[in-house]
């Protein structure tokens, strides 16, 4: 039995540090083992322009600190206002991608896209610039289940968009359903994949069964165990278009806990691990590297990072709370779940 595993330092491809005071919970808690991370546009106000999207890489770097040498990615959200001009823009700034909300998805969502056709032009520029184009995969549709938005959103748009830009680089973010993975996994290899946390550990029961448990509810939603099965297949292949993607989204407590209660998990204090606990359990240890710390740089066409991490079997309790400085709670993730990696000091 392995009691030590030292990886390249791993990146989170796709993550919510929210803006403001709650800046200095979550940054923290992400640089302590990602090097990067594609940090989603949907603030309030969304960031929608170059300039937005650098102001906001700089409070990322402040919440950092200057001692740290964290990359945040920033990344323009998409609406139909975008212009290929902006793509321009936001490519020479060195912004590496833009996030395809349809209208509603999720949350801070309401300005998103309406008419996915119409932004072609868009999509256009960014093939020609060999910017990514990060894709919230749902469907809106009040008829359509909610459990079967994400496979309407591939038969409906996924298809075209690959399609019709077959060189524009995709990311099918935080996949939910077979249908998803065995998508991706037939697709070329300009579409990869983001897989969190919560959707390999957990399926609907998780969410429904002895009640509702707010805080393990999510956009996508958790779907039937035979997806998350099919997830789990996924990543224990190796296959190298699935990557890890966290969607860590904090919520205050009493926020999530209500009667509309807002959808995220909050992983990032033990995202490394969780991740590390399902490759055991799965047998396939020995490819975690390749799913968080290789894949993603390699899709992406950035540098591997050269620093390494080391988890070590350690059992310990995820906290049940996290005390945030404006007096509001967090409850994280698997809170109060014991697991039996933890990162090295």
């Amino acid at each position: 039995m392995t009691d030590s595993l030292t990886i390249t330092a791993p990146d989170d491809w796709h993550l919510h540090f929210r803006d403001g005071d709650m800046l200095a919970e979550t940054v923290p808690a992400t640089t302590r083992c990602f090097k990067r991370a594609i940090a989603m546009p949907n603030l309030v106000p969304p960031v929608t322009t170059t300039q937005m999207a650098l102001a906001y890489k700089d409070r990322i770097l402040a919440a950092a600190g200057s001692d740290n040498d964290f990359m945040p990615l920033v990344t323009l959200y998409l609406t139909n206002d975008t212009t290929p001009e902006e793509i321009r823009n936001a490519k020479k700034a060195g912004i590496v991608a833009s996030k395809l909300y349809p209208a509603g998805a999720t949350t801070n969502s309401d300005a998103a896209v309406k008419g996915i056709a119409s932004l072609y032009p868009v999509f256009e520029e960014m093939q020609k610039q060999g910017m990514l184009l990060l894709i919230h995969g749902e469907v809106t549709d009040n008829h359509i289940d909610i459990f079967d938005r994400e496979k309407a959103f591939i038969d409906q748009h996924m298809v075209a968009i690959t399609r019709d830009f077959p060189e524009l680089k995709v990311v099918f973010e935080h996949i939910t359903t077979k249908d998803a993975a065995e998508f991706v996994a037939a697709g070329s290899d300009y579409l990869g994949a983001t897989i969190t946390p919560q959707h390999l550990l957990l399926n609907r029961n998780d969410l429904l069964v002895g009640g509702i448990r707010p805080h393990n509810y999510c956009l996508p939603v958790l779907k039937r165990n035979i997806h998350q099965q099919a997830l789990r297949e996924t990543v224990k292949s190796g296959h190298n278009r699935f990557f890890l993607g966290t969607d860590s989204a904090p919520h205050e407590k009493h926020k999530k806990e209500s009667a509309c209660g807002c959808a995220g998990c909050y992983s990032a204090w033990s995202a490394i691990e969780l991740y590390a606990q399902v490759f055991e359990e799965l047998g396939a240890l020995q490819k975690l590297e390749g799913f968080a710390s290789h894949y993603g740089a390699d899709f992406y066409g950035l540098p591997r990072n050269t620093d390494t991490i080391t988890l070590r079997r350690e059992p310990w309790t995820i906290p049940e709370s996290i005390a945030l400085k404006t007096g509001d709670d967090i409850v994280p993730f698997m809170a109060g779940t014991t697991i039996n990696w933890r990162l090295a000091k």
